[in-house]
């Protein structure tokens, strides 16, 4: 991947500096996540409690918990009271910051012409760059644990870039130089919900979860949010291509689909527990995340991303 001469943004609060620790103290509670099949049913209706009061899908939010601890393990999200925390914002000057700073840059600007052609304003997400745990605003705790995420009310993605490491040597999710276009694909799903987001798919899907009669209907409308948010990073794809066609080198795009595959959800909960339970899947299998991708990046179109028309084969 060629990114040099990426536009560099300043949208960014880098506090891989801070120490991940939180002033104020008092006021939260950790939520496990556990046992061997995914979240079990008590904690979905607890997050869900609470996301629905904070104004968010806490699916969303914890999606990378369960990338990170393939349904097992027991990690725990901390929802904090709001604290202090320092940051340097604008560009950050080591090579992984300025990498970062540059994807950002140009899904900013690619989205932004998108939208201009169809008559609308786009202002793109700021990124919290941490170590280990850093506040999360409205979202509250962000931890490494929980892999990449967006918060929506805060219009933030948060990033522990450990997490690139992970996918190489945990999940043999890419190899080499091709995971630099492993972290633009991350990147650029993380913002395809901001996407989400800015044109109220969000919004509505939460009315949907919370009116779903199961939790196998709300994880499968979780699944069409997460498959259109891999759509929609596979059109960031296809317009960079456009504005700039060498910044592709040969075996990026294999290397997103090979992530696609080992962060897809039969894939982990094999992994996990040795069997594979549909009804629990909230980002979608192997193929269908490979398959998503490939849509938005071979047809460029955010209508061809439409994950929720009816009668669409997932």
């Amino acid at each position: 991947m060629r990114y040099d001469d990426f536009r560099r943004s300043d949208n960014i609060d880098d506090r891989r500096d801070d120490s991940g620790g939180f002033g104020g103290g008092g006021g939260g509670f950790g939520i496990p996540i556990g046992g061997g099949g995914g979240l079990g049913i008590g904690t979905i209706l607890v997050l869900g409690l609470i996301g629905w009061a904070v104004g968010i899908d806490p699916r969303i939010l914890i999606g990378g918990a369960e990338i990170l601890s393939g349904g097992g393990g027991a990690p725990s999200i901390q929802m904090d009271r709001p604290s202090q925390t320092s940051a340097k914002r604008g560009v950050p000057q080591d090579e992984m910051g300025s990498f970062i700073s540059g994807v950002l840059g140009e899904i900013d600007d690619r989205w932004t012409e998108i939208f201009q052609a169809a008559g609308q304003q786009y202002t793109g997400p700021r990124v919290v760059l941490f170590r280990n745990a850093t506040n999360g605003g409205r979202c509250g705790m962000a931890q490494s644990a929980m892999g990449p995420f967006y918060c929506p009310p805060d219009q933030q993605i948060f990033l522990d870039t450990n997490f690139f490491r992970e996918v190489e040597t945990r999940f043999r999710g890419c190899s080499g130089k091709a995971c630099q276009f492993t972290a633009a694909y991350i990147i650029a799903h993380e913002a395809g919900h901001h996407v989400q987001n800015k044109l109220g798919i969000l919004s509505r899907v939460q009315r949907l979860q919370q009116q779903a009669g199961s939790r196998a209907e709300a994880n499968a409308l979780q699944v069409r949010v997460e498959l259109q948010a891999d759509c929609l990073s596979g059109v960031w794809v296809n317009k960079e291509k456009q504005k700039r066609p060498n910044f592709l080198e040969e075996g990026d795009i294999d290397a997103a689909l090979q992530t696609a595959s080992a962060i897809g959800d039969d894939t982990l909960q094999r992994k996990a527990q040795g069997r594979v339970v549909p009804d629990s899947f909230t980002h979608g299998s192997a193929e269908q995340r490979r398959r998503w991708f490939m849509i938005g990046y071979q047809q460029g179109s955010v209508q061809a991303c439409n994950t929720f028309a009816p009668g669409v084969n997932l």
